[in-house]
């Protein structure tokens, strides 16, 4: 059994990995007609620093109707250093007590003003201020003054300024595919990495065992699965995506409830949307008692990035990188989640494909059926599912995916794909960032280094991944490489929004970005990984497929 939308398909489904021969052409004078039109939209130079700047664009046709382009933009500005940062404080007292520390491990500590508000305000502040030692020309001199810090006790990072969200010259290097369904002829579609829930696997690794043309990074996910309590950290199962995912028409994930996603409601890439989301999954007995299911293929009690349904702990509202709890949870396990099921205290039931229950146990975990599912309990959900769900009982389990500014149901079919993100980038053409809405709020946990998130997720730039589409229907996604000083900058929030809008997008939604952001094109990687080990492993990407295999 499935969790099933209104449309949805049934179990399974063979995935496609026929290869196509494709023609490259290099340099824009060479590009045909179908490309010149599809990047009308690309053609104005990119809102980074100065508008003197040197930009270069070297452009691909991958087939018709699917174009690579890659952007250089800008130089080593003469005003940026490496340094090493402590911490940041939001308060005198905060930034003091920094300072001191950094004196009495024997260095003279620097204030650094973040580059933006508290998106709380006062809008004419800082949110704070970075405590910093040294002002170095290469990174080896900002290594060993950060090891000694450390070896003091302080907690030390070395950055590069220019990556601080403040004005600079860059440089910059991105990664744009432009997709038009209305040439393309074929596929789009999100993939789980290793196939299933459980285990992250690089985009150029899921894009060579899929034949894909090209591909980029998802979702949001839980990196690692050796933290198995709730806190000021992600937690769960390795490689579970944190919001909203839907592959091939099935609902894998719940929703962050109100963040953005793209929307493809057919792997043709028409009608693609970015929208806010919400996620609502019931369960239903045959005498007509309905429960809310709080959650989809996860352990239960951990709520990544917060925001679902139930009486989580200690708050219902998004925040990211932040595990909340739940003690009383009515998870759904379905055959996307592999063989094994999590396990843990509570009760659990196997329903066949009919929804028939013809199992019961004590406790979760074990094996899951590769034609039907399981619902797992735990405090008042547990009891509840003793009471009804005996062997026998029939329960019918539905999911649907809610665009929360319509509360409309987005209609899922057997190849629609749904990736959750954010924060919302633009909408109707306007830039619609709201940090707070979207759970990057530093007033969220008080102690619980939230500011230090916000500067860094938020206000300085890093690598990018982002989705938008054009007023026409085309289909953009980007890359930017980042923490990469000499290569590129990377982006802040604000500046992937300009970006996306620069290139005609009208809608868009930031995917994960850091170490997570690849992107592949024609089987090699477009850019540069920030992670020094090179490319990470990713919880799910998002495919561009040739024409299926007739």
């Amino acid at each position: 059994m499935k969790i099933r939308s209104a449309l949805g398909s049934g179990v399974g489904r063979a995935l496609a990995a026929a290869l196509a021969t494709v023609a490259v052409v290099t340099g824009v004078a060479a590009v045909p007609k179908a490309v010149r039109e599809g990047e009308q939209a690309a053609s104005g130079e990119l809102p980074l620093g100065p508008g003197t700047l040197t930009e270069t664009r070297s452009t691909r046709q991958l087939a018709e109707g699917l174009t690579h382009i890659a952007i250089e933009r800008g130089e080593v500005s003469a005003d940026d250093f490496w340094t090493v940062t402590v911490g940041v404080g939001t308060t005198e007292a905060e930034v003091a007590e920094l300072e001191g520390r950094v004196r009495a491990a024997g260095h003279e500590p620097r204030r650094d003003a973040t580059a933006g508000p508290d998106p709380a305000g006062p809008a004419d502040r800082p949110l704070g201020w970075l405590v910093r030692v040294g002002r170095y020309a290469d990174r080896a001199a900002a290594d060993q003054v950060r090891s000694a810090l450390v070896g003091q006790g302080l907690t030390a990072a070395v950055q590069h300024t220019s990556e601080d969200g403040n004005p600079t010259t860059g440089p910059w290097s991105l990664d744009v595919l432009m997709i038009d369904p209305a040439l393309f002829r074929g596929r789009l579609r999100s993939e789980l990495a290793s196939g299933i829930v459980p285990g992250r696997e690089t985009t150029s690794s899921v894009a060579r065992r899929t034949g894909a043309l090209a591909a980029v990074n998802g979702g949001f996910f839980v990196i690692t699965g050796d933290r198995t309590t709730p806190g000021n950290w992600t937690a769960g199962t390795e490689g579970d995506p944190a919001g909203v995912s839907v592959v091939g028409g099935d609902l894998v994930s719940e929703a962050v409830n109100g963040r953005p996603a793209l929307i493809l409601p057919d792997e043709s890439g028409r009608r693609a949307a970015v929208r806010r989301t919400r996620t609502s999954v019931t369960v239903r007995t045959a005498d007509g008692i309905t429960r809310e299911v709080t959650g989809l293929n996860r352990q239960a009690g951990l709520i990544v990035n917060c925001g679902g349904v139930g009486t989580l702990t200690p708050f219902s509202h998004p925040a990211h990188d932040f595990t909340c709890g739940n003690d009383n949870e009515l998870i759904a396990v379905t055959p996307k989640f592999g063989t094994r099921a999590p396990e843990g205290t509570g009760h659990q039931v196997t329903l066949d494909a009919d929804g028939v229950v013809t199992a019961v146990r004590t406790s979760r975990g074990g094996s899951v059926p590769a034609q039907g599912s399981l619902l797992q309990g735990t405090g008042t959900e547990a009891a509840w599912l003793r009471a009804h769900a005996p062997v026998g009982a029939r329960l019918m389990t539905r999911g649907m995916v809610v665009k929360t500014d319509t509360d409309t149901r987005v209609a899922l079919s057997s190849d629609s794909s749904v990736v959750g993100g954010g924060p919302l980038l633009l909408h109707d053409g306007a830039v619609a960032l709201d940090p707070v809405r979207d759970g990057w709020s530093p007033e969220d946990v008080q102690g619980s280094d939230r500011a230090l998130l916000y500067n860094n997720w938020y206000l300085q730039r890093a690598p990018r991944t982002a989705a938008g589409v054009t007023a026409d229907g085309r289909i953009v996604l980007v890359t930017a490489d980042g923490r990469r000083p000499g290569h590129s900058a990377g982006l802040t929030v604000e500046e992937t929004a300009a970006v996306l809008r620069s290139l005609g997008a009208v809608e868009a939604v930031n995917l994960d970005g850091g170490g997570s952001t690849a992107m592949v094109v024609d089987g090699e990687l477009a850019g540069i990984p920030s992670d020094r080990a090179g490319e990470r492993a990713d919880g799910d990407v998002l495919l561009v497929l040739p024409p299926a295999a007739s």
